[in-house]
């Protein structure tokens, strides 16, 4: 059984959110709070297992009420309405969100990954990732992005990220340090997060960092080098708008 906390400030989100919650026999919700106080209050009462948390409560924010509990020691669900820089904070650290008004299907899916155990540090690398980069204006501030590995999550810097290469369902990502991470993440997934950042889709299975380009080579098997030493090609039809990313 999960224990549970939903923090809104709106009625109708509150409500929608209980009767979603009922059809589960996994969750037992603990409290509703309407406020930042009263969450803030209610986390440190109740000590839940996870937190339905609204981005907006009033005049505050569920940023700040995380910020302000000492050990963040549960997991955390985010609900909100749609507002980009949110989300993409969310995708950057690897925590999960529910656009309201919240879809039954969505809630399922969201409670599914609890049943997975997941460590006090992984939380903390989320929350950390997700601090760090909030500290920007917008998503392209971005400085961080945690990545779910075979042994756990790994917190990497976006400038130290050479290229990622697809493998299917996987992606490498070559890192500066003559370092190597697998993602169980596509190619896809990378590029979406990445682009405002500075990386351009070369090649169906490479996307770049440009600002590890060296040099680029001519020719009808155009390719860029790398400050890693690899020679990735660069598609013919990508080229012209390649060198215009390049160029700034």
């Amino acid at each position: 059984m999960l224990n549970a906390i939903i923090v809104d400030d709106e009625k109708h989100c509150q409500d929608r959110l209980l009767l979603l919650l009922n059809a589960f026999d996994t969750v037992l919700v603990l409290n509703v709070a309407s406020s930042y106080e009263e969450g803030l209050a209610a986390i440190k009462k109740y000590s839940p297992h996870v937190v339905f948390l609204d981005v907006q409560l009033h005049d505050r924010t569920g940023f700040e009420l995380l910020q302000a509990v000492p050990d963040i020691n549960f997991e955390v669900i985010f609900t909100t309405g749609y507002d980009t820089y949110a989300l993409e904070a969310f995708k950057f650290s690897a925590l999960d969100y529910l656009l309201k008004p919240i879809a039954e299907e969505d809630l399922h899916t969201a409670l599914e990954k609890l049943t997975k155990k997941v460590s006090l540090q992984e939380i903390s690398k989320k929350m950390e990732v997700l601090f760090h980069n909030l500290e920007g204006q917008k998503a392209s501030d971005f400085q961080k992005i945690a990545v779910p590995t075979v042994d756990g999550l790994s917190m990497i810097a976006i400038y130290d990220i050479v290229r990622c290469q697809s493998d299917v369902n996987y992606t490498h990502l070559y890192l500066k340090g003559d370092r190597k991470l697998t993602v169980a993440k596509t190619l896809k997934y990378f590029e979406a997060l990445l682009e405002k950042h500075h990386f351009y889709r070369a090649h169906q299975s490479h996307l770049i960092n440009l600002t590890c380009v060296d040099k680029y080579v001519k020719g009808k098997g155009g390719y860029a080098l790398m400050n890693d030493g690899s020679h990735i090609e660069v598609a013919v039809r990508r080229k012209e708008d390649f060198l215009k990313k390049l160029m700034g």
